[in-house]
């Protein structure tokens, strides 16, 4: 297991030990390594990059919310602070606040041209220029932007344009160009990531996100970042429900201290107040958040004159649990072959928990880091590995299968068929206290299509009734409303046909047997048509 510190509060790298042959030896005896290291090797691979037209820019903020990379984002400074900026930084007021300059910065060297920016801008706001010219243009204007940091709370951070301002705890992975899942995980990482826990399981998101000597996972000026462990393949959700449970379980002794602590002698009343104000409102990120410097600080002044030694043993032992006061977010991640085959007794064991953790399934629909392997979750007609003749099974509704489990939060997205519908899912989600899971619709290499065109191709998947979006929310219910939301429109049969066609796995077939792959497309489009009546019928 290739563990990255964290542990939702504490320094997310590892202190360094005087040694004679540091290539011979871990930073850190258990195995940790650091974090925020991939932005150190830029690559500058992109044969072309974008290159911001700013007098076109309407200040939407959507190519950095699909950039696979982060190799592209928004500055949001003061105008004051954009006064000692030289001329070259060209900004512009920022549209929806005032007092506020923009600009839409490229990061040259770690872009990898796929191109998902230029293509998703509405306004033609970004073109592709060849890769040295944008880099003898902004590398330095990419350099001077690092020490400035985005004004918060100007918008909505739950929103495609607010998330973008908010510090992504993940970028410059090694993923190939385009790739569908990594944008996924920026997103979360920039809603949840200054407390987050991450399991993930053996596949491409373990690849990308934890191999050696690199770690594209990040930490703040405050050393907060992703915990982030990569399990086996098999074990992968069970691992993840025993972190969980772990820190269930260690949360629970820190208020029983707490709670020792508030009746005990201990000389500070401040103290005693913070304390009784969290074991009260544990569970709520924002009173823990407020309360937790102060119980630091009063803590410190404690540890300093108290003079008992059992009221030390405590005051130490919450000391020495300080990042349990900040409530987890805990994810567990994986692919579909993780998901849908291998590891699904694992979700299976999650989703009739009761537990308070989140899945999070990016899904190409093959086994993508074996080269496109035929999984449950690959549709009828698709060629892969071991169904080089087309599939001929449905896949499998994960899904629906865990929404007979009335307690479990169950989303279903595609980030270039609705990008409100996603941040909406991972919101609601990571605020269910219970099981939920997010199975995210993630275009691949695998697919052969164009990577430069993978949101659109997200977004065509949506329109023809291929891919459904959904939310089934058990709150609701408390609400005393049907629990499940059907974000996308009826099926356009005509369109599903169209779409198989402009993937070369369905293509594959077409040209070897015409016949065949007419029966087996008929039939993923009647399969379809009932998939979509059903959750019409769960809407009702």
């Amino acid at each position: 297991m290739l563990g990255f510190t964290h542990q939702g509060g504490s320094d997310a790298v590892c202190r360094v030990r005087q040694r004679v042959k540091p290539s011979r030896s871990f930073e850190c005896a258990d195995g940790k390594v650091p974090t925020d290291t991939s932005k150190y090797e830029k690559r500058g691979i992109a044969a072309e990059c974008p290159l911001w037209l700013e007098g076109k820019c309407i200040q939407c903020n959507q190519c950095a919310f699909v950039c696979p990379h982060g190799a592209i984002k928004p500055v949001l400074i003061s105008d004051e602070e954009a006064k000692n900026l030289p001329p070259e930084f060209v900004m512009l007021d920022a549209k929806g606040a005032t007092g506020a300059k923009y600009r839409m910065q490229i990061n040259p060297l770690d872009c990898t041209g796929c191109g998902n920016c230029v293509n998703i801008c509405p306004n033609g706001a970004l073109v592709m220029e060849k890769g040295e010219v944008v880099k003898e243009k902004q590398l330095s204007n990419y350099n001077l932007s690092l020490n400035l940091k985005n004004l918060q709370g100007l918008f909505n951070e739950n929103s495609v344009k607010g998330s973008q301002f908010k510090k992504s705890y993940f970028d410059f992975s090694g993923a190939c160009a385009g790739c569908g899942e990594t944008p996924y995980i920026r997103l979360m990482t920039q809603l949840f990531g200054d407390r987050m826990i991450i399991a993930n399981a053996t596949g491409c998101s373990s690849i990308y996100g934890g191999s050696a000597p690199t770690c594209p996972y990040s930490k703040d000026d405050n050393g907060k970042g992703p915990a982030w462990a990569n399990s086996l393949f098999e074990d992968n959700a069970e691992f993840g429900l025993g972190i969980k449970l772990a820190y269930k379980n260690r949360t629970q002794s820190l208020i029983q201290t707490a709670n020792n602590i508030i009746k005990s002698n201990v000389n500070n009343d401040n103290l005693k107040a913070y304390l009784k104000i969290w074991t009260v409102n544990f569970e709520d990120i924002t009173t823990s958040k407020n309360v937790y410097n102060k119980i630091v600080i009063e803590l410190e002044k404690s540890l300093n004159i108290e003079k008992d030694k059992n009221n030390l043993k405590l005051l130490k032992f919450v000391k020495a649990n300080l990042n349990l006061i900040i409530p987890k977010s805990l994810w567990i991640v994986g692919g579909d072959g993780w998901a849908y085959d291998i590891g699904f007794g694992g979700i299976d064991h999650i989703l009739a928990s009761g537990e308070n953790v989140n899945i999070l399934v990016l899904d190409t629909e093959v086994y993508s880091n074996t080269g496109g392997q035929t999984s449950k979750a690959s549709p009828t007609g698709s060629v892969a590995k071991f169904s080089v003749g087309g599939k001929k099974t449905r896949k499998k509704d994960l899904g629906l299968i865990a929404m007979q489990y009335k307690d479990v939060y169950v989303a279903s997205v595609a980030m270039g068929g609705n990008m409100n519908q996603l941040i909406k899912a991972f919101v609601e989600a990571e605020s269910y206290d219970g099981p939920s899971i997010i199975i995210a619709y993630s275009t691949c290499i695998n697919h052969g299509i164009d990577m430069s065109n993978a949101q659109k191709h997200m977004k065509d998947a949506v329109e023809a009734g291929y891919w459904n979006l959904y939310r089934h929310n058990p709150n609701l219910i408390k609400e005393g409303k049907n629990p499940f939301i059907l974000d996308s429109k009826n099926i356009d049969t005509e369109k599903y046909k169209q779409f198989l066609k402009t993937e070369n796995r369905y293509n594959q077939l077409l040209n070897k047997d015409e016949i065949a792959a007419s029966d087996l497309f008929e039939k993923a489009k009647n399969e379809a048509v009932e998939r979509q009546e059903t959750y019409k019928k769960l809407a009702k």
